[in-house]
């Protein structure tokens, strides 16, 4: 396992407990059980919705993408800014950004049937 990914239980620590998953290619990242960050090519990407992504985007931090189908496809998740690697207080701060929007995203998402 690559060093980044064996650090984000430290770096995340007051989020939950952090787990990593191997998904798409890459590594999904849970705190508790809400998906809120993505490692690609040992880059982090952090969750983000339209209440948290200007603070990204004010950064000029780009949105993690993908090809499918020969088409270039945007998720709504951001390259985590670098102090997050260097600053306890600021992994916990843009941590909560990524687990609230996920947590938003949780409950706007349509339940299933039952």
């Amino acid at each position: 396992m690559s060093e980044l990914l064996e650090s984000l239980p430290d770096l995340f620590h007051g989020l939950g407990a952090i787990r990593v998953r191997r998904m798409f290619g890459g590594h999904g990242v849970y705190a508790d059980e809400l998906f809120f960050a993505i490692v690609d090519d040992g880059v982090l990407y952090l969750k983000a919705d339209e209440l948290t992504a200007p603070h990204f985007e004010e950064r000029g931090l780009g949105k993690f993408e993908y090809v499918k189908d020969g088409r270039v496809m945007k998720m709504a998740y951001f390259t985590a800014p670098e102090e997050v690697f260097d600053d306890p207080e600021e992994a916990l701060r843009w941590g909560r950004m990524a687990l609230d929007a996920a947590l938003r995203a949780a409950h706007r998402a349509p339940r299933a049937a039952r």
